[in-house]
Formats: structure tokens, sequence, C-alpha cells
């Protein structure tokens, strides 16, 4: 038994890439899950603003000073555009929300009534609304505050003392209003501030926890299927049968190919599958835009195929393999929103999902269930897709020719 052991670990510690993998990938997942979860680099100091759309309508003075104290808070940037390229704008995810102050701001304060400013937002970035409802109710109940307290005082003034020096009526509201900096306005939070969700103008009734599911859910399945028969080459190559391949008039670039149309076969079929069900279970509507669900279906499987091969291509064993695809596909999927939705993570691992397999797919399917976008806006993230199949399957036969072809 003890020549066994002393066998299999001598084996064991020869293939250093084996090794390698091994001891680190429970260290990457640890870093990765503890730094998505904010338990890394979590200084309030380092934090990234979060940009925020304004639409100002109502271009008053008014309005343009509550722009300027919006401004001045350290967790927001403020970008100036106008209402229609706004709403588009979080309607295809580019930003979480547009605050729009609509014609009639300036006179609202005034006349003290609730204040027309409406914050458009999108439900899929439900931890960036939280923190942005927080310091904009804020604000605007400061500054509500202040504009009553403003209009209160003179009203008194101008009844009890008329005859009072100009001059001096607006020394003494300006020492009010300064020595009140803490007036809230007598309107509750839900009046100051109106929440409309970005897609509330859609008769659809989508479910957002649903659509993570089942896209995060079917990539990350597909992936190791995937990789799984991409990893069949290389148990053919030690069966011999790439050998006996070779001897027939069929070439080696016919031999990855062949594997990457069944990959590709199975994938479309796989991901079909689970989104039929997800219909028949989950009452997922798959008729809200079937030519762009069909493109990105067959997108999706031709880079998750092409990554399967190109996984068995830059390996050299089938253990190497294994552990490889392990380690990539999984890292890449709680990276790219598979495991963690993106919506949740801190902005620089937003920032690094893009380079991600996952990410393109799972954008994919939230324009065409959660935004309802039209097939044209989602053309650009079945082109990177697409894009991703190619320079894999390129990158693919040459490390095909060098770890397998020519080691037979």
């Amino acid at each position: 038994m003890y020549k066994l052991f002393k066998k299999d670990l001598k084996l064991f510690l020869r293939d250093k890439r084996s090794v390698f993998l091994t001891f680190l990938l429970p260290i990457l997942l640890i870093s990765l899950f503890a730094f998505a979860f904010g338990g890394i680099g979590n200084s309030t100091n380092s934090a990234k603003p979060i940009a925020l759309l304004v639409a100002d309508v109502d271009q008053t003075p008014k309005s343009k000073k509550l722009i300027s104290k919006l401004d001045s808070l350290d967790g927001l940037r403020l970008i100036l555009s106008d209402l229609k390229k706004s709403k588009t704008q979080v309607r295809k995810g580019k930003y979480a929300a547009v605050l729009v102050i609509h014609k009639g701001y300036k006179d609202s304060l005034f006349a003290r009534k609730n204040p027309p400013v409406e914050l458009w937002y999108d439900e899929a970035k439900e931890m960036e609304i939280g923190m942005l409802q927080h310091a904009l109710i804020s604000t605007l109940m400061s500054e509500i505050g202040k504009q009553n307290a403003q209009q209160n005082i003179k009203t008194y003034l101008n009844k009890q003392f008329p005859a009072m020096d100009s001059n001096l009526r607006n020394t003494i509201l300006e020492d009010a209003v300064k020595n009140n900096e803490n007036n809230k306005a007598s309107f509750s939070s839900k009046s100051v501030l109106k929440l409309t969700s970005i897609s509330g103008d859609t008769k659809e009734n989508r479910n957002l926890g649903l659509i993570q599911a089942v896209s995060g859910t079917a990539i990350l399945m597909l992936l190791f299927s995937v990789a799984g028969l991409g990893t069949s080459i290389l148990e053919e190559k030690e069966n011999g049968t790439i050998k006996r391949l070779l001897f027939s008039p069929i070439k080696g670039s016919t031999i990855l190919y062949g594997k990457m149309l069944f990959a590709f076969f199975i994938a479309v079929v796989q991901l079909t599958t689970m989104f039929l069900f997800s219909w028949v279970a989950f009452s997922l509507d798959l008729s809200m835009n079937i030519p762009a669900l069909i493109l990105m279906i067959l997108a999706t499987s031709f880079a998750v195929s092409s990554f399967g091969i190109f996984l068995a291509a830059i390996s050299k064993t089938r253990k190497q393999a294994e552990s490889l695809s392990t380690l990539i596909i999984l890292v890449m999927s709680a990276v790219g929103g598979s495991m963690i939705p993106l919506f949740i993570m801190p902005v620089i691992m937003q920032k690094i999902a893009v380079f991600s397999l996952n990410y393109w797919g799972i954008q994919g399917f939230y324009d065409i269930f959660w935004r309802a976008l039209p097939l044209v806006d989602i053309l650009p993230r079945i082109g990177v897709l697409v894009g991703i199949g190619l320079f894999m399957t390129l990158i693919s036969m040459q490390f095909f020719k060098r770890n397998i072809l020519k080691l037979i």
C-alpha cells in the first residue's frame, strides 16, 4: 500500500501544472469571493462615485443649485444629459438611473408643494439605486427645508415689519437659514422623490431573479458540459484513436473542427432545453424577441464550444485539462455574473467582468428578457460572442497542432 501511495505521489508531483492548480484554485476562489462581497478594499475613501444622469427640464437657478449641491457629494458623479437620451441609456443598462428635474421645480419650492423630481432607474442595479436614494432624498429634503424656512421667515417679516429695510431683511433671512442647516421639508421621502422603474412603461411582468437564475446557471452548466466534451480529445489521444485517424486521409484540423461541431450542437440543444424548461416550469416568456433569442443561443453556443476546444488544446494531459477547466470556468463564472449577480459586486469587479464569456451571454439574455431591447441593440453583444468564438478557434488550432498532433 505504501508503494502505491509513493508511486501516485511521485506522478502527482511530476505534473507541475496540476500541483499548481490544485493549490491555486482554493486560494483564488477564496480571494475572489471575499473581494466580490466587499471583504477586500472596502474603504469608503477608495470607492468609485456612482455615475448618475441628470436631465434638467426646469432650467432655473433653483434647479441648477440643486444639481450643484448633488455634484458636491463624494459618492456621486453627475452627467448632464437630455431626457430622451438619458432614458434610452438607462433602459439599455449603460447607467443605473437618471434624475429628472421636471418643469415647475422652482415654482413648487415657492408654493411649498411636492417637488416634481423623479428618478428613473433600472431595477437590475438595486444596490446602486439604494445608495442613490439615500443621497438624493437627504439633499432634496435639506434644500426644500431651507426654502420652506426662508419663505416662512420672509412671510412673517413682511407681515410684522413691512417697513423694514430690504438689506436688513435679507441679512436676517440669510442668518436664519444658516442657523437651520438641518431643516427638513415637511414632506415624506416618497413625495420628495418619485421613483419610477425604467421597465414600468412596458406591459410584460418580468422577473429579474428568474432571468438571472436561468441565464447565469445555463451558461455555467454549458461551460462545464462543453469542457468535458473538449477534453475527450485528450482521452482519444491517450487511447490511440487520434493516431489511427491520422493514418486515414483525414487532416488534423478536421478532427478538431468535428469535435467543435459536436460540442456546438450539444450546446445549442442544452441551451434550448434549459429555456424551454424555464418557459414550462417558471412561465419565462420566450416570445418577447424570438429572432434575438435564436441568435443569442447560436452565438453563445459557438463561443462556449470554441472555449471548450481551447481548454483541451492548451493541455497536454487529460488531468491537466480537467484541473484547468475547473479553475477557469469557476473563476470566469464568478466574475462574469453566473454565481454572483453583477449589480451586487463592487465597481472594479463589474469592470473586470467584461473580460469573461459569461458576462456577454448573461447581459445578452438580460437585454432580451429584462430590458426588452430590439434586435439591433442586442447585435453588439452577439458580435462580441461570435468574435470570442473565432478568436478561440484560431488559437485552438495552433495549440492542437503543437500539444496533441506533434506528441502522437
